[in-house]
């Protein structure tokens, strides 16, 4: 009977015990939901206020639209003068809550994009698609896309030029052909023709003079060509006799 007891009084703490747990978890889940929305509902209630680079005073507000977040940026510029200043919205639809991030922190997703809409002269000309860092890996589904806009924002398509006429093309009468190599006549101006090899007026050469030969006298020679025997052929004693002889039989 005690070890009954005792059995039974383990199984029901077990069950105190898992009944707890799940109480538990539940309750943190329940508490988790309120804080997201909570934090949801302080999204659509307080906008997101900036000013963008040419002064226009700005805010965000998000709003529900079925499955898809919309997202209004409503902005107005400084007056001049006497002159209010330009006012603008444009929309932008997405579905954020398919990123895990977003749920997480829903204002910081848009306070993302409020970073990159400040830096524009104009809030509503940026691009048409704001991928936040914290939801830059998701599809362009989970992305806020652009909507619409007022004023409507159009851009001058650029004018067609005018196409003048074609002329017809009047063929030209003695047309030269040119050949590679020689130079292209035209018949309203006629050119000289060249000179060819052995055709037209020859122009007297001027002859180049001539070097001027020097001339020796034959007896010289006869002279220098008896002593030049002599010294080949006669003793150094007898090359004056040599020589006499040899001329004189030349001569």
């Amino acid at each position: 009977m005690r070890a009954r007891m005792r059995v039974a009084l383990l199984f029901l703490a077990a069950a105190v015990w898992v009944a707890s747990a799940q109480t538990n978890n539940s309750s943190n889940q329940q508490l988790q939901q309120q804080q997201q929305q909570q934090q949801q509902r302080s999204i659509w209630d307080e906008p997101i206020r900036f000013t963008s680079k040419s002064k226009d005073t700005c805010s965000m507000v998000v709003s529900g639209a079925g499955d898809y977040t919309r997202l209004r940026v409503s902005c107005k510029g400084p007056s001049q003068g006497q002159t209010p200043g330009r006012s603008y919205y444009c929309d932008f639809q997405g579905k954020p809550n398919l990123c895990r991030a977003y749920n997480l922190n829903p204002r910081h997703f848009f306070t993302q994009v409020m970073w990159d809409m400040r830096k524009l002269s104009h809030a509503c000309q940026g691009p048409k698609i704001y991928r936040p860092a914290m939801c830059k890996k998701y599809p362009e589904e989970a992305q806020m896309t652009f909507l619409a806009s007022w004023p409507k924002t159009t851009t001058p398509k650029p004018s067609k030029p005018v196409q003048e006429p074609r002329k017809p093309v009047v063929p030209a009468a003695n047309k030269p052909v040119t050949t590679p190599n020689k130079p292209v006549t035209t018949p309203n101006k006629p050119q000289p023709a060249k000179p060819q090899p052995g055709k037209g007026p020859s122009q007297p050469k001027k002859a180049a003079p001539k070097p001027g030969k020097t001339t020796t006298r034959p007896t010289e020679q006869t002279d220098a060509k008896s002593s030049r025997i002599a010294n080949e052929y006669c003793w150094k004693s007898f090359q004056g006799v040599c020589t006499y002889f040899i001329s004189w039989f030349q001569n």
